[in-house]
């Protein structure tokens, strides 16, 4: 349950709670039921999409009762069912429209149809994949799919088998090599994104660890909210560094 900053109940919070809040305030009301969750986390979530506060002419960020209901929400769907930030803004944009959206299952695999999830196991991305399955959904040859391997950009298992994202990687390698960028001078960003990962595992582990089952269960939304950051920030990088080059 969400209480005040002053953790106060009753009549004499309700005028507090209409009006505008702090995001250091909100924080205090969330910091109870999530403990982990930060002022950076919230200002990712809004980046993302998933809350639009009030802004002050100055540029504060200015939260309503609503806002931080909605904040409680996601990270309840996050912590709790460990879904993807797209799936949950489906999800409360369905329910902002009137429709009687049920809950997604855990994972939040299938898309939302007249206001339920479908999770047919038929349509749902598999785990792992084989490699004529791969190289279908890629539209990429096997001699590509080779040479790719031997580079490290694809790794099947020992059985094997590849991770579903796999099949986006092979689309993108293939893309890239149509501007004449070849496999090997995609080892360097094979070898960052290794280091990326480690960093994030890094800093998760402590969650892993933590004898709260709950906590141990948010390592993985906190892994991929980790993932997302680091992509956005390797994004404006590169393209920070390219109008230095070309100004």
């Amino acid at each position: 349950m969400l209480r005040s900053p002053t953790g106060g109940a009753g009549h004499g919070t309700a005028a507090a709670d209409e009006r505008a809040m702090s995001i250091g305030t909100v924080l205090l009301r969330l910091r109870d039921e999530f403990p982990e969750v930060t002022i950076s986390k919230i200002r990712f979530l809004e980046a993302e999409g998933l809350i639009e506060p009030q802004r002050t002419p100055s540029g504060y960020r200015k939260f309503s009762s609503a806002d931080v209901e909605r904040l409680a929400q996601v990270l309840r769907m996050q912590r709790d069912h460990y879904l993807p930030l797209k799936v949950i803004r489906e999800h409360l944009d369905a329910l902002g429209r009137g429709e009687q959206a049920a809950l997604p299952p855990d994972g939040g695999q299938g898309p939302l149809v007249d206001g339920r999830w479908d999770h047919d196991p038929g349509r749902a991305t598999a785990a792992r994949i084989g490699r004529s399955e791969l190289l279908a959904a890629a539209e990429v040859t096997e001699d590509q799919l080779g040479e790719w391997e031997s580079y490290g950009l694809i790794v099947p298992s020992p059985e094997g088998s590849y991770e579903s994202g796999a099949v986006t990687v092979a689309r993108l390698v293939a893309d890239l090599g149509r501007f004449g960028l070849e496999p090997r001078h995609l080892r360097a960003v094979k070898a960052a994104a290794e280091r990326e990962a480690g960093l994030v595992e890094q800093v998760v582990a402590p969650l892993r660890l933590h004898r709260n089952p709950q906590t141990r269960a948010h390592a993985e939304a906190t892994a991929r909210e980790l993932a997302e950051l680091s992509v956005r920030l390797h994004a404006a990088l590169v393209q920070t560094a390219l109008k230095v080059r070309f100004h």
